[in-house]
């Protein structure tokens, strides 16, 4: 069996796994990357927050990105019936990217792929891990090519980016169930023929449909637009008796007073994935020779776009504390990794949760809006969760829910005015 040696085996050539390996890469360290499938492909996670922008720029992977003319997303829009709420990322508390991008991920991640390839680092697709075992912090990596060949590699460190492939967390059983209630998603692509012009057209935007159940559409600069309907498994299943993904999702568009117009009979580009109890979590995001990046370790929920951004948080984190333990240097994986990503990741949970019990909505849609309230909440969903700077990061686990009801108790005193 062939055998190779290298510093770092990053597993998965997604976003995280791109950014770790072009930052490792940046600092002469040697590495591989394996990628389970073949490159252009279908992935979801097509709207992306302005916190990705400094990990991009940092990897040395924004200039390619940027020459794609992917389109620019500026905010984010939300509706509600007749209720509109319109996230600026430039009116935003704190220092921080105005912009990102929504793009078709296929085309995304296979731009970063090439760039990882044209700096000269080892990128085999179509190669499968069958199995790893650690002596120490060294790591023995059997994986399958797609002629069926097998070869060993022996990394110093092995960075899991392997999404919901999920390498490390099953070869290892690091798998724990969600703190998230069950929802699940079902999406497709669409010529978007009626779209219309201007930012009417562009704009990113979550349709309310009922409190726990949305629609996305994320409209890309190549004329096709994302739609998805997310909401709780049992909600999702219900929309076609059949199991039919391209009915359900049909069925979801009707109930969108709002695009039903521009979608409805729209051809779909191919047959909707269904994406199901889609939630993750792990016992440990580390441990002895490997770490855990992206969706390997954690995925909250599509409804604020903060799972690219977490993966290249952590593929970013990761590489950097392999550099410095490389260094000499003492690493507290616990402190430096795990704590520092919980930290962010138990910001977005929480307002994944308060957007699911509507408390998050109450706030969104209230009238007349509070500037200040509304750009210190633009810059969590612009992913800047570490900011303890801002009250609506630091004081995440109640500042929502205790604002939500003094509104509503508020509105019932307005509706209501004869009652003490």
């Amino acid at each position: 069996m062939i055998k190779e040696f290298v510093d770092v085996l990053v597993i998965g050539a997604g976003p995280s796994g791109c950014v770790s390996a072009s930052y490792l890469h940046k600092n002469n360290i040697k590495i591989k990357v394996v990628e389970k499938t073949k490159f252009p492909r279908l992935v979801v996670g097509e709207s992306l927050i302005p916190r990705v922008m400094d990990h991009f720029a940092e990897a040395e992977l924004f200039e390619c990105l940027d020459a794609m003319n992917f389109e620019k997303k500026l905010g984010a829009r939300f509706i509600r019936g007749e209720e509109i709420c319109v996230f600026d990322f430039s009116q935003k508390f704190g220092e921080g990217w105005d912009w990102t991008w929504q793009v078709p991920r296929a085309d995304f991640d296979n731009t970063m792929a090439q760039e990882v390839i044209r700096k000269g680092i080892d990128l085999e697709f179509e190669t499968e891990v069958l199995e790893v075992s650690f002596e120490g912090k060294n790591s023995k990596t059997i994986v399958k090519d797609k002629d069926g060949n097998l070869k060993e590699i022996h990394a110093k460190f092995i960075i899991d980016s392997s999404g919901y492939g999920r390498v490390l967390p099953r070869l290892l059983d690091l798998d724990t169930p969600s703190k998230l209630d069950p929802h699940s998603s079902i999406f497709t692509h669409v010529k978007d023929i009626n779209r219309p012009e201007g930012e009417e057209g562009t704009q990113i935007s979550f349709d309310i449909l009922e409190t726990e159940v949305w629609l996305w559409v994320i409209p890309f600069s190549n004329g096709n637009t994302s739609l998805g309907v997310v909401g709780p498994t049992d909600f999702i299943n219900s929309l076609s008796e059949n199991k039919d993904n391209a009915e359900a999702l049909r069925n979801a568009i009707q109930k969108s007073d709002y695009y039903i117009k521009r979608f409805n009979g729209t051809e779909f580009l191919f047959e909707p994935v269904k994406l199901e109890n889609y939630s993750r979590a792990v016992k440990r995001m580390y441990g002895d020779g490997f770490a855990l990046t992206g969706n390997s370790s954690e995925f909250l929920d599509p409804v604020f776009s903060s799972g690219v951004a977490f993966a290249t948080e952590s593929g970013m984190l990761a590489a950097k504390l392999y550099i410095k333990e490389s260094q000499g240097i003492e690493v507290d994986w616990e402190v430096e990794f795990t704590e520092y990503m919980k930290r962010g990741i138990a910001v977005f949970t929480t307002y994944v949760k308060e957007w699911y019990t509507g408390n998050l909505q109450t706030l969104f849609f209230h009238q007349p809006e509070n500037p200040e309230v509304k750009e210190k909440i633009c810059s969590v969903l612009a992913g800047y969760v570490w900011n303890e700077e801002n009250p609506f990061v630091k004081k995440h686990d109640h500042v929502i829910q205790n604002m939500a009801y003094l509104l509503n108790m508020q509105k019932e005193q307005n509706e209501n005015p004869s009652v003490n």
